[in-house]
């Protein structure tokens, strides 16, 4: 499906005012207990659900290929990959899709504005949560990816690169597929997520981590679980565990305890690899884009 040419529909609309009605955080924090329970039972029940209903999920390319040895549903969804499944391509000036997962949306920043759906717009600034950071994107380039529950769950580099700033950011736990999207203003940008800023050797690089219903939870290799199922409200936090650290293409950067969306910013204008569009599959490791 290509998001772009979608419109919204009277049943996104629908569901878009639902999730207004719902307790977000409260069904997220019940998720977040249960993902975690170590009862056999609840656990295997679980897994079984999703290996019905995502007939896609290869247990092969897992290093655990036996779903019911997990300790827990959240071990399961967060499953490591052998190595060899996911190469990395191996040009200098490309950056590697950091998940596997759908493109949402990519292209050009315009005026600190990043499309979010057609017709719909959310500016640098309020994703980034910082003035600053938002004016190193302004000539850049971006990518929306969204992560389904049959995906893989973690997060890898896109370049190489050195942790210069991590920012949790409090906000809501609204669905971000693709008919939320189109009709919540700034979905991305009212989502509590997890801003990681790095400095690459291709200019300024950050991978927005954003969560969403069912996703109240966000771990980083270099601070744990950062955001696990909090109550409405609060202020942008700094982190400064990892600060400094050098990161190799590729390595693992952090995992969504639930599926969700990564948007990543490239400070330089990014020419995407032709195979990608609105809609496309993407795989850990393949081309993403060329930077200038």
């Amino acid at each position: 499906m290509n998001h772009a040419d979608d419109t919204a529909s009277a049943s996104d609309h629908a569901f878009a005012l639902l999730q207004q009605l719902l307790p977000l955080h409260s069904l997220s924090r019940a998720m977040h207990r249960l993902a975690r329970s170590p009862r056999r039972s609840l656990r295997n029940a679980l897994i079984g659900a999703v290996l019905r209903a995502y007939p896609q999920i290869d247990m092969r390319e897992a290093t655990e290929p036996d779903p019911y040895r997990y300790a827990s549903f959240n071990a399961f969804f967060t499953r490591a990959l052998r190595p060899e499944v996911r190469p990395m391509l191996a040009g200098s000036d490309e950056a590697a899709c950091p998940v596997d997962g759908t493109v949402s949306q990519l292209g050009r920043i315009e005026s600190g504005r990043l499309v979010q759906a057609k017709g719909v717009h959310y500016t640098t600034e309020a994703l980034l949560a910082d003035a600053a950071a938002a004016s190193r994107y302004a000539e850049g380039s971006f990518a929306c990816l969204y992560l389904a529950p049959y995906n893989y769950h973690r997060i890898h580099m896109p370049l190489a690169g050195r942790l210069v700033a991590t920012r949790y950011v409090p906000g809501m736990l609204f669905s971000v597929n693709a008919a939320t999207a189109r009709t919540i203003p700034g979905l991305f940008a009212r989502n509590e997520r997890v801003v990681c800023e790095f400095d690459t050797a291709l200019g300024p690089m950050a991978l927005v981590m954003v969560g969403a219903l069912f996703v109240g939870s966000v771990e980083t290799v270099f601070a744990g679980e950062i955001n696990p199922p909090a109550l409405r409200g609060g202020t942008v936090r700094s982190i400064a565990s990892g600060i400094g650290t050098e990161y190799a293409r590729g390595a693992e950067i952090g995992r969504f305890n639930m599926g969700s969306t990564v948007v990543v910013l490239f400070g330089r204008p990014a020419r995407f690899a032709a195979a990608l569009a609105p809609g496309s599959p993407t795989r850990l490791g393949q081309s993403l884009a060329r930077i200038a």
